[in-house]
């Protein structure tokens, strides 16, 4: 009984104690060879990959296979009028469009549960194609994480009126990428972490944001801060329907 005991003890003191939860995403993926370094960062971190791109769904086939949850990287038109790629989404595209541009997005990019935009400052403030967008994740039970590209984005307020599950952006990690500024956003990460509770984080694939990250995210642990996929975020009734959806899994 008492070796039971010690047993006990020992496993309390070893096991981590965790205060925050923070979702990491790496986003624009699919363009670049050098996205393929995604693969190396920890199986937590969530890839949230380009539809139509060279290597989208290559690297979100690679990403499953090692553990990572993905998502569909949505390209939405932005007010500064830069380019979309394929499969972008514009105000200038009717219900039809969209809905169709949608889904094929999704069916292109495998084991997608969620989505979130790439740019879409000026879409996202629109309420119908944002009702359009929503309707079509619905119809394929993906969660939504709005990159915030905008403060005027209505891309939450539509999915909770459809009840699509929803989250936003907290923190950019690499708007600036260098080691000062990748340093500075770290540190902000942690602490932001630690009052908030639970945190999402963008950060994208640059050689130099890899980099560091593989430098420096085994210092969540050391801080008592999990390193969780998207999904964990969500309501744990949502959480778990996502984790165990058929369609995800088949697509």
């Amino acid at each position: 009984m008492r070796l039971f005991y010690t047993f006990i003890l020992l496993a309390l003191y070893v096991a981590p104690s965790y205060a925050a939860k923070i979702a990491l995403i790496i986003d624009d993926i699919g363009y670049r060879q050098t996205d393929e370094a995604v693969l190396s960062l920890p199986s937590t971190v969530t890839l949230s990959v380009l539809p139509h791109t060279p290597l989208g769904q290559k690297l979100a086939k690679a990403g499953h296979s090692k553990g990572h949850e993905i998502m569909l990287h949505l390209p939405m038109q932005a007010l500064n009028g830069r380019a979309l790629g394929s499969g972008g989404l514009t105000n200038g595209m009717n219900e039809a469009q969209i809905r169709a541009s949608v889904l094929s997005a999704i069916a292109n990019i495998p084991f997608a549960k969620g989505a979130n935009n790439h740019m879409g400052s000026l879409l996202t403030q629109l309420d119908s194609p944002m009702l359009w967008v929503m309707q079509s994740l619905k119809q394929h039970q993906l969660y939504f994480v709005d990159s915030m590209t905008t403060k005027f984005s209505k891309a939450g307020e539509k999915a909770d009126q459809l009840g699509v599950p929803t989250l936003k952006r907290q923190l950019f990690l690499d708007n600036n990428i260098s080691k000062q500024a990748l340093e500075k956003q770290f540190t902000l990460m942690i602490s932001h972490a630690h009052i908030q509770g639970s945190l999402v984080v963008i950060a994208h694939p640059y050689p130099e944001t890899m980099h560091f990250l593989k430098a420096n995210l085994p210092q969540l642990n050391a801080e008592g801060i999990e390193l969780v996929p998207v999904s964990d975020l969500l309501p744990i009734d949502i959480a778990q329907a996502n984790k165990t959806n058929p369609t995800a899994e088949r697509r």
